[in-house]
């Protein structure tokens, strides 16, 4: 393969990528993506989106899903650092309801590929933080779901340190648990 290293995790088909980086004097050059890698590592997909957002310290986005439209994500950060969560959600995995949570940070540069079927979200450890991700699916605002970032049935270990200020969209103040997702589902 290239200038890319694969990362299996604890949860199947969720990849940590981490980039050949090349630094000098002038500073430094890293691929963000080449197709041809992930398809040799058996991530063989096409993206058709790419999305960015600049959030302050404490802000939590999160977890979000589509439901009949799923997407699978390429995930990074360009500025700052976020501790990024994926939730798996595929109907008969044996990690399902599982997480698997990951610092990344523009000093890191790594990456995570997130599959169709995972819940996802961030929490911005750094004063700011600019984070970007491609889709393999376009956004349908109609077929979002969101699962609470503090469900206990999932138990993320958030790294919230006793000054930080956790900041939820109003949207996500109303998400919902894995239970009343199974629930509607049946």
């Amino acid at each position: 393969m290239g200038n890319m290293k694969f990362i299996t995790t604890t949860i199947k088909d969720l990849i940590v990528i981490e980039p050949m980086v090349f630094s000098d004097s002038r500073g430094y050059f890293f691929e963000s993506y080449n197709q041809a890698d992930l398809k040799e590592y058996g991530i063989d997909t096409t993206f058709v989106q790419d999305n960015e957002s600049k959030s302050g310290r404490g802000t939590l986005r999160g977890l979000h899903f589509q439901n009949r439209h799923p997407q699978a994500k390429l995930v990074r950060v360009v500025e700052g650092e976020v501790f990024d969560v994926a939730v798996d959600l595929r109907p008969g995995s044996e990690t399902f309801g599982k997480w698997f949570g990951i610092r990344l940070s523009s000093t890191n540069k790594k990456q995570i590929f997130i599959p169709e079927k995972f819940a996802h979200g961030f929490l911005v450890l750094s004063e700011t933080a600019i984070f970007a991700y491609k889709c393999t699916a376009f956004y349908r605002p109609s077929d979002e779901v969101g699962l609470i970032w503090n469900d206990s049935d999932i138990a993320i270990e958030w790294p919230i340190s006793s000054d930080m200020n956790v900041q939820l969209s109003k949207k996500d103040i109303h998400n919902i648990t894995l239970e009343n997702y199974l629930s509607s589902v049946k």
